[in-house]
């Protein structure tokens, strides 16, 4: 019997990868066909790429013997989702040259570019670099696009949460020259290398991490050669908001602020949404505090953690790989233990914080230095024109009137910051022009959020972006009758249970289960710190309805002041309260 300990496949590709180059260079160059090896397709997600095929025309190509239509999706790593107005052109014009014209805000505060073919893919990802970006780490087993809270310009505090964020992606990125040598031509090709570029915007400027230059031995330092068992994501947290979801991530920091100054981070560890149906050994999890660190430590401390996954990480099994399960095996106490041991000092206390909600504020607020900021409501995060409004060319012409910052919110909503008071009125004229609305919608839509799912994501078993939007229009005519249309509820949609849009966390989760089904979950806390629980199963369009519109209507009658719609629905039981945050598995309470 062999010593030698099980693998995951990717464990196993990783390792002969000879970090991770693969065959990628090679596979550009085959002409013959539109994909890429498989093997290479895993390690294509390091360099931010997921190769997709369009299933709506899967069956009619298959009758005709015809290869998938494959193409590629492209996401960004853009650390706090800021860019500068020079960047916001360059990547609309990539939208418009290699990709399907619209750009995808994800719930990762960044883009994905959807429908490039494969011969445009390096060309794409040089576009990429050209603007002072790129794709490195934006998927795969490393650490992901760190997100920060809201726009840096509200407050010094925010902008130190986007500072760190920034420069904790910096340090954790891949070191690897694969990503140089296959894309780049083995050297950087936009204006800068190294940890910071500068853009000047008028009177603002915007700091953007760029791709480190590669180790000169091609070692990962940080990483190793085998990377992380499986994906990493980080967060920065300001209080009383939490619109970054703090406790559904792998690492998170709260900013803990005292008499106006910031102070330090609680630290947040093993949170993640992903489960598969049918398998009770998976699970969402919530984030457990783990210390509280001062700013100085606050990158040490995440790479520590990060680390501690490395190690202790599950590499055998691949769905019980994320560090949500390490700390479910080996506890709390004793990850706190192996963190703080590898520091070499203890973590203090957690210190008190609160947080009040998650979503975004639409529409128009102006901050004490009398900037203006907007946030634009954008359905799903698909920013694109159609006949009668062209949001997409609206923000593009504010984009080369240089008025503003552009920041995309974890919510896939878009912010235009830092708007002097004489732009403001330019911008409305815009925005009236293309059609573009600055209304804010009703509490469940400016609350939605998807995933892109179907046709595109491999993983989909029903639509998301594409019938959030119908099902939304329905329940507000339910919640317009019981007079709730203003009230802010949490509605989240994910075509599988992999949970990219976060829908454990949402008041009213719709989780698919196959075409035009879903699971519902509800119950979860309006500011992200509990789960939600499965109440009704492979649910239709008509019964979600029949199933929502009576508690709506119990919701307006019989709750009690300030209360939120997914405390009311534990209350009057129609979930069934548990006491462990990460009891996640129920029995169905409303199905029949």
């Amino acid at each position: 019997m062999s010593d030698t300990p099980a693998r995951a496949k990717n464990e196993i590709i990783k390792e002969n990868s000879h970090m991770l180059r693969g065959g990628i260079a090679d596979g550009l160059s085959d002409m013959s066909t539109g994909a890429l090896a498989e093997d290479d397709t895993v390690l294509l997600k390091f360099h931010g790429s997921y190769m997709q095929d369009d299933r709506d025309v899967r069956a009619e190509r298959s009758k005709k013997k015809l290869e998938k239509a494959f193409t590629f999706m492209i996401r960004l790593r853009i650390p706090g989702g800021l860019v500068s107005p020079k960047q916001w052109i360059a990547l609309d014009d990539i939208a418009s040259i290699y990709a399907n014209g619209t750009l995808r805000m994800t719930t990762r505060e960044t883009f994905q570019y959807h429908g490039i073919i494969k011969s445009n893919l390096r060309t794409t990802m040089q576009a990429i670099d050209k603007a002072c970006l790129d794709t490195l780490a934006a998927c795969g087993d490393v650490n992901r696009n760190v997100m920060s809270t809201a726009n840096p310009y509200l407050s010094k505090v925010h902008r130190a949460a986007y500072d760190l964020a920034r420069d904790l992606s910096v340090h954790l990125l891949p070191r690897t020259g694969a990503y140089h040598e296959i894309w780049l031509d083995g050297e950087k090709t936009g204006e800068k290398t190294g940890e910071k570029v500068v853009e000047k915007a008028g009177e603002k400027a915007v700091e953007q991490a760029a791709p480190v230059k590669p180790a000169k031995d091609d070692v990962e330092p940080i990483y190793g050669p085998l990377y992380l068992p499986r994906k990493f994501k980080a967060v920065v947290a300001v209080p009383p908001d939490n619109d970054v979801d703090i406790y559904a991530h792998d690492l998170g920091y709260i900013a803990i602020v005292e008499h106006g100054d910031l102070v330090g981070y609680n630290v947040t560890v093993g949170g993640g949404m992903g489960m598969t149906h049918g398998e009770r050994d998976t699970f969402p999890r919530t984030a457990d505090p783990l210390g509280f660190c001062t700013p100085e430590h606050a990158i040490k401390v995440g790479e520590t953690v990060m680390t501690v996954q490395r190690d202790w990480g599950n590499r055998a099994v691949r769905k019980h790989a994320r560090l949500k399960y390490t700390i479910e095996t080996h506890g709390i106490a004793a990850f706190r233990a192996e963190v703080e041991k590898r520091l070499g000092f203890a973590l203090a206390p957690p210190r008190p914080f609160t947080f009040a909600r998650t979503s975004d504020t639409i529409g128009w607020h102006q901050t004490p230095d009398k900037k203006w900021h907007l946030t634009l409501f954008v359905e799903a995060g698909r920013l694109k024109d159609r006949p009668g409004v062209t949001a997409r060319s609206a923000i593009r012409e504010i984009a080369e009137a240089d008025l503003c910052q552009f920041v995309v919110s974890a919510n896939q909503n878009l912010m235009l910051a830092a708007i002097a008071p004489k732009a403001k009125a330019k911008i409305e004229a815009i925005l009236k022009a293309h059609g573009v609305s600055t209304a804010v919608p009703s509490g469940l839509r400016r609350n939605a959020m998807s995933c892109v799912a179907l046709p595109t994501c491999g993983l989909a078993l029903a639509e998301a972006e594409r019938y959030l939007p119908t099902l939304v229009t329905a329940l507000e005519d339910k919640l317009d009758e019981a007079g709730l249309a203003n009230d802010d509820i949490v509605i989240r949609m994910t075509g599988c249970p992999n949970g990219c849009a976060r829908p454990y966390l949402a008041e009213i989760g719709l989780v698919g289960r196959g075409p035009g089904l879903y699971n519902l979950y509800l119950g979860a806390a309006f500011d992200g710190s509990r789960l939600n629980k499965l109440v009704a199963q492979d649910v239709g369009h008509d019964k979600i309805i029949a199933l929502l519109s009576p508690l709506f209507v119990r919701y307006a009658t019989d709750r009690a002041p300030g209360e939120r719609f997914g405390d009311f629905t534990i209350r009057i039981g129609a979930v069934k309260a548990t006491t462990g945050g990460n009891q996640f598995h129920a029995d169905i309470q409303l199905a029949g």
